[in-house]
């Protein structure tokens, strides 16, 4: 997986106007079809090690909305792997799956649900060799696809041409990602992590990537935990895409660009501040969840 350069696009809203701040959007999720965003940068070294180490399978764990999984199983159909998903919610089996799942299992994957006490045990050596006596041997990728070799891929995030920026902002799942970027950040900057979950343990887990103390967790914004939305945040989201032309997901980076611009109107950011908020994709999410949406009959995403 060759690195690519991401884009950006100027936010141009009336509350930074008169805040005096600049928002900035780095399109990490225009990087390479299916495999956007952070999912690209986690994915590039582990592919490599999987090569290097001659492994044919590659095995690793989400739930049903997961953009690992999906970008996983993309990734597995482009270069030559099979991949296996332990998916966590074995009820999933029974119904007909998401879009997420779908597409996953025809770009080759094959899923194996278990329940969600089980899935706590998904790193315990006893489920693992079940896992092996069942599919054989594996590259295993953990969940999210965090280790430190998505640490080092997405490390490179950040480049020169973000130098000047006194902001970065994201989203956090298992926090890789804001470790990477904690340890490719330039001096002064700092970084504000955005966590999809509720509870305090990314904080430890973060700490476990990197010894970088550049970053801050804003554990206000996850509107009820891993993808749970509200009608708010929904408007707010089809209201961003029409104002700027970008599009969010429910799940990761709608949250993250309502948390910042609360911050910008309580002040958060001394005048003169420059964000960026970096995009790591999850638009794949969209159309699952507007399936969820629908049978509740909300408001879609656009």
């Amino acid at each position: 997986m060759s690195q690519e350069i991401a884009s950006y696009t100027q936010v141009d809203l009336p509350l930074l106007k008169e805040k005096r701040v600049s928002l900035t959007i780095k399109r990490e999720e225009l990087l390479f079809p299916g495999i956007s965003g952070n999912k690209y940068r986690k994915l590039k070294y582990n592919i490599e090690a999987a090569k290097a180490a001659k492994q044919r399978t590659l095995l690793t764990f989400g739930g049903g909305f997961s953009n690992h999984i999906a970008a996983t199983a993309l990734a597995g159909k482009i270069y030559g792997f099979q991949t296996i998903g332990v998916i966590r919610g074995e009820e999933l089996e029974s119904k007909p799956l998401n879009h997420t799942l779908s597409k996953a299992v025809a770009h080759g994957m094959k899923l194996h649900f278990v329940s969600r006490a089980a899935y706590k045990e998904k790193v315990s050596p006893c489920f693992l060799g079940e896992l092996e006596a069942l599919y054989g041997d594996f590259y295993l990728l953990p969940e999210g696809g965090s280790n430190d070799l998505a640490v080092r891929g997405c490390a490179e995030i950040i480049n020169v041409q973000d130098k000047h920026f006194s902001h970065m902002a994201l989203a956090v799942g298992t926090g890789a990602t804001l470790a990477g970027v904690a340890e490719g950040a330039f001096p002064g900057q700092q970084i504000l992590g955005f966590p999809a979950l509720k509870g305090d343990f990314l904080q430890k887990d973060i700490c476990n990537f990197t010894s970088q103390r550049n970053w801050r967790l804003m554990k206000d914004y996850h509107f009820g935990g891993y993808a749970k939305l509200t009608p708010e945040l929904v408007r707010f989201i089809n209201e961003f895409k029409r104002t700027s032309q970008v599009a969010l997901d429910p799940i990761y980076t709608g949250k993250v660009a309502f948390g910042l611009l609360d911050l910008v109107r309580k002040d958060y950011f001394p005048s003169g501040s420059h964000l960026l908020m970096i995009h790591t994709g999850g638009l794949q999410a969209l159309e699952g969840m507007n399936e969820k949406l629908k049978k509740q009959g909300s408001e879609l995403l656009l």
